[in-house]
């Protein structure tokens, strides 16, 4: 999945001027970026986001000014077939075809960043598909043609201020995860611990329940108190959060399951992950909300 978060910003706040975009349509091998993934560029030279990490976007860059000037729609290849790959292509082995669009009616049109905000807004996913022909971009249906789909934003509530929820909420931030830390206790809940992170003060099971949790939201409980846990596992998965853990041992999670069983299905509990995260032998809060970050981050690819 592309993280264009930036590009669809941007793209809102220099609405206006003339732009080009450049689209990832497919990838072979060692690809840096994947499918779906953007590079948009501003009529002055100003750009957001990335196509290749770096390694093509000099020769896009130059390919989107063409385009801004009134050059046609272009699609190109890159790869690694001779030795000049390696001034302008993927050492890396893989290969990569980009499409380069003008923002315009007549490619990329200015008001799909609209609607593409406005369903994420809403925890919805949009399609849009393009004509590879002739470079043109719509919302309706479009035969043979490159689909690329805007999922909702990432969200992460974290249940319990504890000392591994400062460290997973900086992690998330790092992955532009946007993060809401719940837990009723004042004294664990402040500012202070927490800098720039949204802190609700709500029981869990009201919080969770009124944020409302979606296939793009992870919940994950770490307070090790069953009534701060329990009720927010439960609306997490009554309202179909796309990722639930729980921290604790395999012996706390099988007395867990036990008290879940009386308010949901074997198949609902089963969803919870746990113990939360991914098994590297962690030791300390730092590496234990490693552990969960790298958990989240295999659901969102390799959803069970």
């Amino acid at each position: 999945m592309a993280d264009n978060d930036s590009v669809i910003a941007a793209a809102r706040s220099w609405a206006g001027v003339r732009m080009a975009l450049a689209t990832v349509v497919s990838t072979w091998g060692s690809a840096p970026r994947p499918r779906g993934s953007h590079l948009l560029v501003h009529e002055d030279g100003r750009f957001e986001g990335s196509v290749s990490g770096g390694c093509v976007e000099a020769d896009i860059m130059a390919l989107a000014a063409e385009v801004i000037a009134g050059a046609p729609f272009a699609l190109r290849r890159y790869g690694v077939a001779d030795a000049a790959a390696w001034e302008v292509g993927l050492p890396c082995g893989g290969e990569i075809a980009v499409m380069v669009q003008p923002v315009a009616a007549h490619g990329f049109d200015p008001a799909l960043f609209d609607a593409i905000a406005a369903a994420r807004g809403e925890g919805k996913a949009l399609e849009v598909a393009t004509d590879l022909t002739t470079g043109c971009s719509s919302t309706d249906p479009l035969p043979d043609a490159f689909i690329n789909r805007y999922e909702p934003p990432r969200r992460l509530l974290i249940v319990g201020a504890v000392q591994i929820a400062q460290v997973l909420a900086g992690l998330a931030r790092e992955l532009g995860i946007a993060t809401v830390v719940i837990d009723p206790r004042g004294r664990f809940l402040t500012p202070e611990r927490f800098p720039g992170v949204t802190l609700d003060d709500r029981w869990p099971d009201e919080a969770v329940a009124a944020l409302r949790p979606d296939g793009a939201t992870a919940v994950v409980t770490l307070s090790h108190d069953p009534k701060i846990d329990d009720p927010a596992l439960i609306a997490a998965l009554r309202g179909g959060a796309g990722y639930v853990a729980a921290l604790g041992s395999r012996k706390s999670h099988a007395a867990r399951r036990a008290r879940l069983a009386a308010d949901l299905t074997d198949e609902q509990i089963d969803r919870v992950e746990g113990p939360a995260g991914i098994d590297i032998g962690a030791v300390g809060p730092a590496e234990i909300a490693l552990s969960i970050a790298a958990g989240m981050v295999r659901a969102q690819h390799d959803p069970r």
